[in-house]
This record gives C-alpha cells, structure tokens and sequence, in this order.
C-alpha cells in the first residue's frame, strides 16, 4: 500500500471497508422499511453476512487482538451461510413448502460452518495483497467447498426461472432473486476467464460483486416481498409534504 499509495483498487482495502458500510447500512435500512416478516429476515442475514465477509477481509492482516487466521476462519463462515439463506429465501418467496431442498441446503451449510469454525487447519493461510485476500484451503476441502458453493448457487438461479415461469403473481420476486445471482456470478467468472490467476482469490473477488446482488436484494426483491412498516411510511409521506 506504500508502494501504491494514491491508487484505489477494485479490492482494495478503501473499498473493502466501503463495501461494508454499504451493506450493513442497507440491513439496518431494511429494518427500519418493513414490518417483520421471514422475508425480511432473510434479507438482513444474507446483507449482514455479505458485510461481515468484507470487515474481515479489510483485517485480513490481524487486528482488535485477532490473528489473520482468525479472521481468514470468520470470513468463510459468513460466505458459507450464504447460498443457504438463498435457497430459504427462494422457497418463502415461492410460497413452496420444499422443506427437503431448504433442509439439505442447511445441512451441507452447517457442515462447512463447522469445519471452518472448529478445524484450525481449515486454512492453511492468506495473502493480503492490494486487489483483494487470497486464501488457502486443503485441496479436498476446497474442491467439496467449490461444489457446495457453486452447486447451491445454480440450483437457485434454475428455481427462481422455474418457479418464475410458474408462478405469474410470484415473477417479479423470483426473476429479480435470479438477476440477483448473476450480477455478481457473471462478472466473477468473466474476471477469472480473463485473468485464470484469479482463482486463488475467488471468494474475495466473488463478494466483491456481490454487492450488486445486496442492491438488487433491497431494491426489487424486498419491496415486491414485504410490507412497509407503520413507521417508515410516516416519515417517507412527511418528506413528500414537504417537498
């Protein structure tokens, strides 16, 4: 950063910690909108989860009395969480009682958790460089990781064009989801057909992107999804009469 001081990377640590803000400040935004609801939970974990990733990718070189591992170990349990909250929030916004699907894909979440939570050896380490973190995992475990990854964030853009199809009322919820994944699945792999030596820092340069996906999530699919709290409406009608 010394060296580059002044140049402001697609995954440097400027816009890392930025990226954090914005997505814990659209959960918190979610909150205040909509009244309680499943949908909105789910919304705020995936937001939270997708911010939590970013924190500890920006102390991916050690701080507030944690070590690089550590924060290496937190970051992959945040995005593990992820394509699981995805599938759940899939089935509540088809209103489809896939109890089987949504169960299966917490199981196979709960096993990497543990795995990263609990294996001190789950990562064999990190190097902070200024694009982005690049983390190291045991072949096996990380090719296992790669399918549960990839292999849960496909199933969910085939339901939500299935269940769209189906599903006229429920459509703009579930294409909007389905756009959701591709705005961050679409340029990942386009960075790493371009530059293959990429690989190495997919998870970085993936929740990279998916700040797309948080936008989206708060702009399409929440408001199609849940009712606007009491409160937040107040305010919103009081700005309109002022202006």
């Amino acid at each position: 950063m010394k060296h580059d001081s002044g140049k402001l990377y697609c995954f440097s640590p400027p816009v890392m910690l930025a990226t954090f803000v914005i997505e814990i400040c659209l959960a918190i935004y979610t909150f205040w909108r909509y009244k309680p609801s499943l949908v909105r939970r789910l919304g705020m974990f995936i937001l939270i989860a997708l911010g939590v990733f970013q924190a500890t990718e920006y102390m991916i070189c050690g701080g507030l009395g944690f070590n690089h591992m550590a924060w290496a170990r937190f970051g992959y349990v945040s995005i593990t969480l992820l394509p699981a909250l995805g599938i759940h929030m899939l089935a509540v916004l088809s209103g489809k009682k896939s109890s089987f699907l949504v169960t299966a894909a917490y199981a196979t979440c709960l096993a990497f958790v543990g795995y990263y939570a609990l294996n001190t050896a789950a990562i064999s380490g990190n190097t902070c460089t200024a694009n982005y973190a690049v983390f190291y995992s045991p072949s096996t475990a990380g090719k296992l990781f790669g399918i549960y990854y990839y292999g849960w964030l496909m199933t969910g853009v085939y339901l939500a064009w299935k269940w769209g199809a189906e599903m006229p009322k429920k459509r703009k919820q579930l294409y909007s989801m389905m756009l959701g994944y591709l705005v961050f699945l679409v340029p990942t792999t386009a960075f790493n057909l371009i530059d293959p030596t990429t690989m190495r820092g997919i998870p970085s340069i993936m929740c990279g992107f998916a700040v797309l996906l948080a936008f989206v999530l708060v702009a399409k699919v929440l408001p199609a999804s849940c009712k606007v709290s009491q409160t937040s409406q107040e305010v919103v009608d009081k700005l309109q009469l002022r202006i």
